[in-house]
């Protein structure tokens, strides 16, 4: 499973949390509780069932699990006054009441050292630096794009050292990954194809060539003796 809700993406098969393009580290029966909840939305959890797949045959207070679901919310950024994920049903249980959407299993690009990222309009290149890029209409915006459908704080890229993540920034004419559009910060993978307003332009992400290297061991012929 691999999910997406908020800045938060979820996948079940490598067990990892991102939330905001950074890696969150979740203890084992912390991941297991989040995950159950995401299967089982948008279904009340019972406490006894949890108690059942987390912790079988074995007796734990209620106090333990409280201190996992503090640890869900804290990792998520959700709070208990507000909560925008997970939902307390007192005396009964836990639900996820997050608005979730699936994530396809492309290849998610993860910027590695000897690596550059773009995105390509036609002959003209945006090299993508670490940290974040916006794009939108504004002239001195690091990825400029003069066209009335794009706002003039269009967009952000996030560039990290676990992926790149596109996140629109609240504009007129929205931005599309493909045909879909973007809601929260969603990964890249290479060849993806990125609209903002009107505006497409391609990912990319290419390997740099090797540096040069001192030769060991070799003699310039013009330093060879007479």
């Amino acid at each position: 499973m691999r999910v997406r809700f908020g800045d938060c993406l979820f996948d079940s098969a490598t067990r990892r949390l991102v939330v905001g393009g950074r890696e969150v580290h979740l203890q084992p029966l912390a991941f297991q509780f989040l995950e159950l909840l995401i299967e089982s939305r948008p279904r009340v959890v019972p406490k006894q069932e949890i108690h059942q797949k987390l912790w079988t045959g074995t007796f734990v207070s209620d106090g333990t699990l409280t201190s996992l679901v503090a640890e869900v919310r804290n990792a998520i950024g959700d709070e208990v006054r507000q909560p925008r994920f997970l939902r307390t049903v007192h005396r009964v249980g836990y639900a996820f009441s997050g608005e979730v959407a699936e994530v396809s299993d492309r290849a998610v690009s993860t910027p590695t050292e000897g690596s550059s990222c773009w995105l390509i309009r036609g002959r003209r290149r945006y090299a993508l630096a670490a940290g974040e890029s916006v794009v939108g209409r504004d002239p001195g915006a690091p990825i400029s794009l003069a066209d009335p459908s794009v706002s003039r704080r269009h967009a952000v890229l996030h560039v990290s050292e676990e992926r790149v993540l596109v996140e629109d920034l609240k504009s007129k004419n929205g931005t599309y990954l493909g045909d879909a559009r973007v809601h929260a910060p969603t990964p890249l993978a290479d060849g993806d194809r990125v609209r903002f307003g009107n505006v497409e332009l391609t990912f990319r992400q290419f390997a740099m060539p090797n540096s040069t290297r001192t030769a060991v061991g070799r003699t310039d012929p013009d330093d060879s003796p007479s």
